[in-house]
C-alpha cells in the first residue's frame, strides 16, 4: 500500500523555517531580564600566591564543613573584618 502524499517530503522546509530561522517563522524573542541590583560582577588581579592561598582557605573550610563556601563569600568576609584604622602607615 502506498501512500499518496509522502510525509517527509517536506523535511527541508521544515527545518528550513521551524528549526534554522529561515523561511516565515516568527522569531521568538528572548524574555527581558531585570538585573540583579543587590550585586555586581568586578574583575580584580591577584598574585597567584594570593589566589593559591585563597582556592587553600576555602578547600580547608570545606573540608571543616562550610560547604557552601567560596572565595567571593570568604572576601567579603575578609573586608567586613579589616579595620583600616590599624593597618600600618604607609611608606613615604
Amino acid at each position: 500500500m502506498s501512500l499518496k502524499h509522502d510525509p517527509l517530503s517536506e523535511t527541508e522546509a521544515i527545518l528550513r523555517q521551524g528549526f534554522y530561522g529561515g523561511g516565515n517563522a516568527e522569531p521568538h524573542p528572548e524574555p527581558a531580564r531585570a538585573k540583579p541590583t543587590h550585586y555586581k560582577v568586578v574583575c580584580i588581579s591577584l598574585y597567584t600566591k594570593d589566589i593559591e592561598n585563597l582556592e587553600a582557605t576555602v578547600k580547608e573550610l570545606k573540608r571543616r564543613g562550610y560547604t557552601k563556601a567560596n572565595k567571593s563569600q570568604l572576601i567579603r568576609y575578609a573586608l567586613s573584618m579589616l579595620d583600616i584604622d590599624k593597618l600600618p602607615p604607609p611608606n613615604p
